[in-house]
């Protein structure tokens, strides 16, 4: 049965890659929630995301760090909440390797505050309301070549401190539905891809290189397989969760699309190559690099996902070639935006506009 009563959205982490991607779709599907965004701006999260929205009747931005208690029950109080979607975290397994104290602070301690939050205000009245934890597949750790792919009953196994602050603030969400009766979900997905991705990561960083003529830097031999997902696909899948999901649950979104890291960046070069007109000695092939590999890295992430496709009807529309090539078309065509990234003035610059709006 469809949820009908949740009508006020708390998105965090809503400026950043799948939440801005998910902000702009519950505008364009839903238009008649409320959006509140809670984004802190760190260095992912970026308000040129949101400007297709930010002038839409439901939508509302706040700046402010998930961790803060006052905060939290002031929107809950004042936008009266029915629903969080919880993406804000600090999610690159290298920024965690070389500086772990943030991930724990932000994907445990922060989402602890939230669910007391919402336990404050919706503890004696739970009904037509959910929380929803955005986590990840890493949570389960690494698969060998012929394992079978990780289903909701797949024990824990995280490797590295980011996959270890995420499953810790996977199991205070289960807690907190077993003991308190918050109507919690846990969703876990694989790799996704798509416009708006910050330039750190494998697609968006192998693209804007490749574009730049800069060297394309791989870990050991490129055979770590990921199951990518195109970033629309996970935004439906968690609308579909919003409206059909049980609470207590877990689903797991994929989009069964395996792919060796090497095998990923040669489409991007041939790509590339074609809607550059690079040829031989200029092909952005010549420009991949092996580098020494990172510890703990996972050799391979794949997501049975039997359960949301049989329970709840939802399934991937975007083929990954398909899915790629618009990535690629994407980042081709918005090079103002990941060059203001590049040259580290875009939080000021957006920052700066968001106060004059708030003036």
């Amino acid at each position: 049965m469809e949820n009908s009563q949740l009508k006020t959205l708390l998105i965090t982490g809503g400026a950043g890659f799948i939440g801005s991607n998910f902000v702009q779709y519950q505008i364009e599907h839903n238009p008649n929630y409320r959006i509140i965004v809670l984004d802190n701006l760190t260095y992912a999260g970026n308000l040129e995301n949101l400007i297709s929205v930010e002038n839409h009747r439901n939508y509302r931005f706040i700046k402010g760090d998930i961790c803060d208690f006052q905060l939290l029950s002031r929107i809950f109080s004042e936008e009266s909440i029915t629903s969080v979607v919880h993406f804000a975290a600090e999610s690159h397994v290298d920024r965690s390797i070389l500086g772990p104290q943030d991930f724990i602070r932000t994907n445990i301690e922060g989402t602890f505050t939230l669910l007391e939050t919402a336990r404050k205000f919706w503890g004696s009245d739970p009904d037509g309301k959910v929380f929803i934890h955005i986590s990840t597949d890493e949570v389960y750790g690494s698969l060998g070549f012929n394992d079978p792919a990780f289903t909701e009953g797949s024990p824990y196994k995280p490797n590295s401190p980011y996959s270890a602050s995420k499953a810790a603030s996977d199991h205070l969400v289960r807690s907190y539905f077993h003991t308190y009766n918050i109507p919690t979900i846990i969703t876990h997905c694989s790799n996704n891809y798509g416009p708006y991705q910050f330039p750190e990561k494998l697609i968006p960083l192998m693209i804007i290189n490749a574009i730049e003529g800069k060297p394309l830097p791989i870990y050991g031999k490129g055979q770590n397989i990921r199951d990518w997902i195109y970033v629309d696909d996970h935004c439906k899948a968690i609308d579909t969760i919003l409206r059909k999901g049980i609470p207590g649950h877990v689903y797991n979104i994929g989009a069964d699309n395996e792919q060796k890291n090497i095998d990923v960046v040669n489409l991007i070069c041939d790509s590339i190559d074609k809607r550059l007109g690079l040829t031989g000695e200029n092909s952005t092939s010549n420009l991949i690099t092996y580098v020494a590999d990172r510890p703990g890295h996972d050799l391979r992430y794949a997501i049975d996902t039997d359960k949301i496709r049989h329970e709840l009807g939802w399934s991937p529309e975007e083929s990954f070639a398909r899915g790629l090539q618009k990535t690629i078309a994407w980042y081709l065509d918005n090079r103002n935006w990941w060059q203001r990234i590049r040259s580290g003035d875009y939080q000021s610059y957006y920052e700066a506009q968001y106060r004059q709006r708030l003036k």
